[in-house]
C-alpha cells in the first residue's frame, strides 16, 4: 500500500496473533501459498492501526480500530468494508475489500483485508531519487483535483450506498455532531471554541447537490505511479458518506498545507508536507481548478474551510484524549493539545474574515 520505507516492526502492545490470524486467512481465502505469515506495520497514521501481511508471493492490508474504546460509531470496520465493497466495481482507485471478521478474538477487535498496492505515498518528502520540481509539484495537485472531481461524479443512486444517504439537513447534522464530539473529548478549556460552535451554526449554507464523499482525502492517502502520472490506490475510507462535495473538498483543503501558513500549522502533526514546495497548488487554486472541473459553486468556501479545520481540531483532540487517559502511550501524541488550539484558532480566523 506504501513505501517499503513506512513499513516499521510492529509497535509494541500493538502485535497480532500470527498463528490464529493465519489460520484465519487459510480458511477464508482461496489458494494461499505455502509458507508462514509475515506481519510489518505501517508506520504512517495517528488513528487506525494498519499492517502488512505477507505469505510467500501473497500479500494484503489489514485494518482494524485503535487500542482502547473508541467513539461510538467511529472506527466502523465493517462499514468501511461494506463501502470498499459497492465503490471498487465503479471506482478503480479504491482497493478490493478480500474478507471481514467480526470475530475480535483473532487480533482484538473487528477487522478487515484488502488487497496490497505498490506505489509511491507522498507525505513530508519525496523518495530518494526523486526531484522536486514546480512543474511535478503542479502535476500532482492537478491529480488529486481530478480524482476528488471523479470521486464526487459518480452516481451514488446506482451502489448500495444509496443506503448512506439522507442529504437533507447533512451540514447541520455534521456540524452539531462534530461539536458533540468536541465536548465529549474535551480536556482543557480553549478561548474561543463556543464562539466558533455558534457562529458555524448560523451560517450553514444550502448544501450542493450530494454525492460519494472520502472525507478523510489528503496526499498520503493516496498512491502514485512511479512517474506519478496516475493515482492508483486511494486509502482510509472509514468517513466515507454521501453528503455535500463541498465538505469533502474543505476537508481536503484542511490538510492541504501551504507555504505561508501558520508554523503550528504547518508542523503540527511534524514536518510540513510537501504541499509547501514550490508548483503545488494553494488552497485557493486547487479550489479554483475543482469548481472548474466540476461546475460546482465555491464561493461558500469560507464556511467549509473553517469547518473543515473544527472537523480536523476534534479529531486531534479524539486522539490526544485517548493519549491523555492512557488508552495510549504513543508518543506521536504528547503535545497533540497545542495543535488542537492552533486548529481552533485558525478556524475562527477563517470564520471571522470579512
Amino acid at each position: 500500500m506504501e513505501q517499503q520505507d513506512m513499513l516499521i516492526s510492529v509497535r509494541l502492545g500493538e502485535e497480532l496473533d500470527k498463528p490464529l490470524l493465519e489460520q484465519f486467512l487459510r480458511n477464508e481465502i482461496d489458494n494461499l501459498p505455502a509458507g508462514e505469515l509475515e506481519i510489518r506495520q505501517f508506520g504512517t497514521g495517528h488513528s487506525n492501526l494498519t499492517y502488512a501481511l505477507q505469505i510467500g508471493g501473497w500479500e494484503a492490508v489489514l485494518r482494524r480500530p485503535p487500542l482502547g474504546p473508541v467513539a461510538p460509531k467511529a472506527h466502523d470496520m465493517e462499514r468501511e468494508y461494506k463501502i470498499l465493497s459497492a465503490l471498487h466495481p465503479i471506482f478503480k482507485t479504491a482497493p478490493k475489500p478480500l474478507v471481514f471478521s467480526k470475530d475480535a478474538s483473532i487480533v482484538g477487535s473487528p477487522f478487515f483485508v484488502m488487497e496490497r498496492r505498490h506505489g509511491l505515498v507522498l507525505d513530508t518528502e519525496f523518495p530518494e531519487g526523486v526531484e522536486p520540481t514546480a512543474e511535478l509539484g503542479q502535476k500532482i495537485s492537478e491529480k488529486m483535483v481530478d480524482l476528488l472531481v471523479e470521486l464526487h461524479s459518480l452516481d451514488y443512486q446506482q451502489t448500495p450506498l444509496v443506503e448512506l444517504a439522507n442529504p437533507t439537513g447533512f451540514m447541520r447534522r455534521q456540524v452539531e455532531g462534530w461539536v458533540g464530539r468536541y465536548e465529549r473529548a474535551q480536556t482543557d478549556t480553549i478561548e474561543g471554541v463556543d464562539r466558533l460552535a455558534e457562529w458555524m451554526l448560523t451560517h450553514i449554507p444550502a448544501s450542493q447537490e450530494p454525492a460519494i464523499i472520502h472525507y478523510d482525502f489528503k496526499l498520503n492517502n493516496a498512491l502514485f505511479s512511479e512517474d506519478f502520472s496516475e493515482i492508483t490506490g486511494l486509502f482510509d475510507w472509514e468517513m466515507t458518506t454521501v453528503g455535500d462535495p463541498l465538505a469533502d473538498l474543505g476537508a481536503a483543503m484542511s490538510y492541504w498545507i501551504q507555504a505561508d501558513d501558520p508554523d503550528l500549522l504547518k508542523k503540527g502533526l511534524g514536518k510540513a508536507p510537501v504541499t509547501v514546495l514550490d508548483g503545488f497548488y494553494s488552497r485557493e487554486e486547487f479550489i479554483a481548478s475543482y469548481g472548474e472541473k466540476s461546475g460546482r459553486d465555491v464561493s461558500d468556501m469560507n464556511f467549509y474551510l473553517t469547518f473543515a479545520y473544527f472537523k480536523l481540531a476534534v479529531i486531534v483532540q479524539q486522539i490526544y484524549y485517548r493519549y491523555k487517559k492512557g488508552q495510549t502511550k504513543d508518543p506521536r501524541f504528547a503535545n497533540f493539545d497545542q495543535f488542537v488550539k492552533s486548529l481552533m484558532k485558525h478556524a475562527l480566523s477563517i470564520a471571522l474574515k470579512k
